[in-house]
């Protein structure tokens, strides 16, 4: 039996196939330390977005012949490191894009038509209809930076609403898409009513103060990307100085967050971290994962 470890959550069906097939151990929680400790007689590891697994437990992984990231990004693994010891990395970027384009745009919604803010003070016994005069969607322009699986995809849901749908993407010039126009990042910051963020981690902020200070003051920023392509603290000056008008906010630069400053301003729909957290995301994620497996495994 082919020795496989599950780090986080996963689908609990895709489980059982795994275990019944090949297999496997699941060990949640752990930390990138205790993962080096626990990973050497292991010949593939699953994990999401909460384990890391980073160099001292690759060197550990005397067996590993797989790393499986069971999403889109794999920056919580020293991937380059990995494959430079012969161990592959692999994910799953289809499983979870419809998921979190409709994440994206459940927060834009929400900020247009203020149902955060709503929701909270209806709890408190307070009724401010006149105080939550919102704005429609359609009409309105959108600009996707990142126009990969999941950018198309908000595209194409954007565009059925009838908003008006730009993209910039720092690797790609031709629009995939005839319903989507692709415009320099400053174009894009400057026309859109909401930005939506659908990038992988890279060095240094995609959105710092400089992008903030060139959006509209009516303008919402989404990031339901990765942690960290936002500054948080320039964020959370662009909010308090009335540079932009809000921000849907899924994903931090530590999470669990601490920076409950940002977490809990009035123009901020926070969520923790819900992107792919869609059964239907869930089970596709766990389906992929199974095809990796029996492509090592049989």
């Amino acid at each position: 039996m082919a020795k496989i470890m599950i780090c986080d959550k996963m689908d609990q069906s895709a489980i059982d196939e795994i275990n019944a097939r090949w297999g496997c151990d699941v060990m949640t929680g752990q930390s990138p330390e205790e993962l080096a400790t626990t990973i050497e007689p292991y010949e593939a590891v699953v994990i999401r977005s909460a384990t890391k697994v980073r160099t001292p437990a690759i060197d550990a992984g005397k067996n590993l012949r797989v790393i499986i990231r069971g999403g889109v990004g794999i920056d919580n693994i020293d991937h380059e490191y990995a494959r430079s010891k012969g161990i592959d990395v692999r994910n799953t970027p289809a499983a979870s894009s419809d998921g979190v384009a409709e994440l994206a745009l459940g927060m834009m919604f929400s900020l247009a038509r203020h149902i955060h803010k709503a929701n909270v003070t209806m709890r408190k016994g307070e009724w401010n209809k006149k105080q939550y005069a919102g704005i429609e969607l359609a009409g309105k322009t959108l600009g996707i930076i990142g126009i990969g699986r999941i950018g198309q995809s908000l595209a194409k849901k954007a565009h059925a609403l009838g908003m008006k749908v730009i993209a910039w993407d720092k690797f790609v010039e031709k629009s995939p898409l005839d319903i989507v126009t692709m415009v320099s990042k400053d174009d894009l910051l400057a026309q859109s009513d909401f930005v939506s963020l659908h990038i992988p981690k890279a060095d240094g902020y995609v959105i710092g103060a400089e992008e903030l200070a060139k959006m509209k003051p009516t303008a919402y920023l989404v990031n339901a990307a990765r942690g960290g392509v936002v500054d948080e603290q320039a964020l959370l000056d662009a909010l308090n100085a009335g540079t932009i008008a809000g921000a849907g906010i899924d994903v931090w630069a530590i999470e669990p967050t601490d920076n409950h400053e940002l977490a809990s301003h009035e123009n901020v729909c926070c969520l923790p971290h819900l992107g792919a957290s869609s059964k239907e995301s869930q089970e596709r994620v766990g389906a992929e994962v199974i095809e990796i497996l029996a492509e090592y495994f049989g």
